[in-house]
């Protein structure tokens, strides 16, 4: 069986943990979470990086960094895991949910402008599969608006943008490092933040409302409580595990990319014979292969190939339900518009096989078997 996915683990991995243990340092904010929060500030030029437990956190540490209050209303889109929402719920705000682009699954940043209104606190796009949403004009859209921006980039490390990386260009970022993204600490994320004004006020929510920061690095010699906040560090353990990755950041990228290149170059034929839709990467876009999807006609198109495909002991599974379709969704948050695309372009999504490790013979036999599918 060639599974969907295989968290990512390099050789250096256990030694890392096993120092972790030996130095009996395995809270948070310990050698290797450091190691981890400079290695990101370097590779994408963000202000300050704070590695946190999950990039939901992240996404919610960002919320409160951003005054969110009751009310509230976020632009996102629909098509998104729902911590991209839960993040703003939490905060009693209300997510308001505008269509996606065909090509690219991303937030159509044409619609934004139109969703605004006098209670639009944040716009929060998401930057699926790695590939940016039109950042320029979103950011624009920001600024004449007076809103804040805070990138769900949990799939888009070492993805840039114009050269930017991901999870840079608005105020916040938000890292994932979950066991299906391409670099793993099990559970983890990290939180990127652009302007040094915000870094104190993020050390102390994310320290449960202490400055226990600012003791650690001795510029005060005690800590106390001085807002509110939670927990949000990981274990040094999980940081030891995502470091060793990091340290091979360009080789996991490399072999997930040349997976990906194989699976486009294989699978062409059908996109150029009508029978399926292949991943679009604008120009102005470097994508980190995080995940390799294909089109079907529709719903029952893929679920007929998802089955197919399980036979050939291949497992491909389907993709996010839009939020607004959701029960939650309906309660929380509202659709602004048309539905145009969200809903029709999810139901066609099938994900192919993607880890580190997950050699080119393997993609042949995928694509063979897609193409069995296809009668090609």
């Amino acid at each position: 069986m060639i599974v969907f996915n295989v968290p990512p683990c390099v050789d250096k991995a256990m030694d890392y943990i096993k120092e972790c243990v030996k130095n009996q340092k395995i809270c948070g904010d310990g050698a290797y979470t450091k190691k981890c929060n400079q290695w990101i500030e370097e590779k994408t030029g963000t202000g300050k990086c704070l590695l946190t437990t999950s990039c939901t956190h992240a996404t919610e540490l960002a919320a409160l960094l951003s005054d969110i209050q009751p009310g509230d209303e976020v632009i996102m889109p629909a098509y998104t895991f729902v911590s991209t929402a839960d993040a703003f719920v939490l905060r009693g705000a209300v997510p308001v949910f505008v269509d996606i682009r065909p090509d690219t699954m991303n937030i159509d940043e044409t619609l934004i402008e139109a969703a605004i209104t006098d209670k639009t606190k944040a716009i929060v796009p998401v930057h699926y599969a790695g590939v940016a949403c039109e950042m320029d004009t979103i950011m624009e859209i920001a600024r004449r608006h007076n809103l804040i921006v805070i990138e769900d980039a949990a799939q888009g490390i070492m993805a840039t943008y114009k050269g930017r990386a991901l999870g840079t260009i608005g105020d916040y970022g938000c890292y994932s490092f979950h066991e299906t993204k391409n670099y793993s600490m099990g559970e983890g994320g990290a939180l990127l933040i652009r302007d040094e004004k915000n870094v104190e006020q993020a050390e102390i929510i994310r320290e449960k409302g202490t400055n226990r920061s600012k003791y650690f690095r001795g510029q005060i010699d005690k800590y106390t409580w001085v807002n509110y906040g939670s927990s949000y560090l990981p274990s040094d353990m999980n940081a030891a595990y995502l470091y060793a990755q990091l340290e091979v950041a360009d080789q996991i990228n490399e072999a997930r990319l040349a997976c990906w290149n194989r699976y486009y170059e294989n699978l062409l034929p059908l996109k150029e014979s009508g029978k399926l839709e292949l991943p679009v990467v604008p120009e102005d876009c470097v994508h980190n292969a995080h995940m390799f999807y294909i089109k079907a006609k529709d719903i029952e198109e893929r679920t007929a190939l998802i089955s197919f495909l399980k036979e050939k002991d291949i497992l491909s599974v389907f993709h996010y339900i839009p939020l607004h379709t959701a029960p939650a969704g309906i309660k929380f948050g509202r659709f602004h518009g048309e539905d145009r695309y969200t809903t029709k372009e999810s139901e066609r999504l099938a994900r192919l096989p993607m880890y580190y490790g997950l050699t080119l013979e393997q993609v042949d036999y995928i694509c063979d078997q897609v193409r069995s599918f296809y009668g090609i």
